[in-house]
């Protein structure tokens, strides 16, 4: 094992914490922004209630995100500074533009939101959450943007060895951003979207359980004669199981459509990372897809991809020859069990989450109480979405390899030269162990403040203005301070 080896281990490991908290801000703020929405159009207090217990969830993920995300930027000067010098001309901006545009909207708004609760107009506080929540997606369209540029380089050209833009409009507006930001927004608000459903369904149960003294609600009997549970759920609860199945539901569909734009372009600018994810060898027209090792559907792969069910699927052998002749001899191949596997975990696990959502839509459409068994499920779904979110970026950025910046840069020739096999491995260790502390610390805060529950509010009208809380600062009770 060389120096490469660990750099790319600690770019995945640091990368991969960091990504369990960047698809939660992502969704969760637009999803706290919507439950205020409706507490300002409709006045009703589980709505406030929601928002602030939702809010605190979201702000301890976010600063965690910010926390872990700090490392990121600086590993490329650390361990990557081969690929620093060539790209920085082109990668800087997008990145530039993230921290100065959509980072300071982020942050700046999300502050005067946390803080204003007593001290802005109603409609002021509202318009900072929306900001904070559009800050948080145009910094992911700009960081992905970046990364879009990585798998298929537009906009460019290669000046003394270094690449220099030439049309950041053709950076922004990659074909493969284009396709890749709807795509890994609508992940994020599914991985969003079944955190909540996870969280309504363990409040359903512990309430349940805590007006019984049991989750089983015994049944009575209606003036009809028909069965029905007593006690209801509150509504609370439903409304934000009702809302977050509906988000994810939506953000399936939009993943789904977005990644068949993903796959067709694959076919097109990133053959090799095509044929690995499947597994071909060799050219062949109208390719089957198999789901699993040895059940093969004829030409569904040709059908996906090219939209053609006789195309032409280029193979891994095939492929590596044609590299060759073009730059070179080398091992042009990716790890193809890793991103064989991974296609696969990302689609049976994602699919698996929208068909819960789904599920949960048709079952909780008419009745008061939500299924013991449904809830159950809801709690247990939760790692479901995160797991297919990272084989994903598993599958991304692992089926591009050897190239960082696709038939430009190699990975090996991207590492650092002057940086020692046992420096990597010693910051390796730091940071695995300090990432270690943080989950614990990041679990058990969002644990213990699931577990305590929303807190009671009493909005407070300013005398002389009676039920006029769109004219009024929105006054809470001194206990709802962060």
């Amino acid at each position: 094992m060389d120096a490469l080896d660990l750099a790319r281990w600690q770019f995945g490991v640091t990368t991969v914490y960091h990504f369990l908290f960047v698809p939660l801000t992502i969704g969760l703020g637009v999803f706290v922004a919507g439950l205020q929405t409706a507490w300002h159009r409709t006045g009703k207090e589980h709505y406030l209630r929601l928002t602030r217990f939702f809010g605190k969830l979201f702000l301890i993920n976010f600063a965690m995100g910010v926390v872990t995300g700090l490392v990121q930027e600086f590993q490329f000067g650390m361990n990557w500074s081969e690929y620093s010098t060539f790209v920085g001309d082109v990668f800087g901006a997008p990145l530039a533009m993230e921290a100065l545009l959509a980072f300071f909207l982020e942050s700046t708004f999300l502050g005067l939101w946390i803080f204003g609760w007593d001290r802005l107009p109603k409609r002021i506080h509202l318009a900072c959450i929306w900001a904070a929540a559009i800050g948080s997606n145009l910094s992911a369209y700009f960081i992905l943007a970046a990364n879009a540029w990585m798998k298929h380089p537009v906009g460019y050209e290669v000046v003394d060895g270094r690449a220099r833009m030439t049309d950041l409009w053709a950076v922004l507006t990659n074909s493969t951003a284009l396709a890749q930001v709807p795509h890994v927004v609508a992940a994020a608000f599914i991985v969003a979207g079944a955190f909540v459903i996870a969280v309504s369904g363990y409040r359903i149960l512990r309430e349940r359980r805590d007006a019984t003294g049991d989750t089983t609600v015994p049944f009575t009997r209606t003036p009809r004669g028909r069965a029905a549970r007593v006690p209801a759920e509150p509504a609370m609860w439903r409304t934000s199981l009702r809302a977050a199945l509906v988000m994810t539901a939506i953000a399936g569909v939009v993943a789904a459509g977005s990644g068949d734009t993903s796959a067709r372009l694959l076919h097109e600018q990133q053959p090799m990372k095509l044929a690995a994810a499947e597994g071909l060898r060799h050219d062949v027209e109208g390719a089957p897809f198999s789901p699993v090792p040895g059940i093969e559907v004829p030409k569904l792969l040709s059908l996906l991809s090219a939209h053609d069910p006789y195309a032409e699927i280029q193979g891994l052998d095939d492929i590596q020859k044609r590299y060759e002749q073009s730059f070179g001899p080398g091992d042009y191949q990716p790890n193809l069990p890793v991103v064989y596997w991974s296609f696969r975990v990302m689609i049976v696990f994602g699919l698996s989450t929208v068909g819960l959502s789904v599920l949960g839509l048709w079952l909780t459409r008419r009745r008061r109480t939500t299924p013991e068994w449904f809830a159950r499920a809801c709690v247990l779904a939760l790692p479901l979405p995160t797991l297919a979110m990272i084989s994903g970026w598993l599958l991304s950025e692992i089926g591009r390899q050897p190239w960082t910046v696709q038939g430009e840069l190699l990975t090996a020739a991207s590492v650092s030269p002057g940086v020692s096999l046992s420096e990597v491995a010693i910051s390796l260790s730091v940071f695995t162990v300090l990432y270690g502390v943080l989950a614990l610390a990041e679990a058990r805060l969002l644990v213990r403040h699931i577990k305590a529950g929303p807190e009671p509010v009493t909005p407070i009208v300013e005398p002389g203005r009676p039920g006029d809380l769109d004219a009024e600062p929105a006054r809470l009770a001194p206990t709802l301070m962060y």
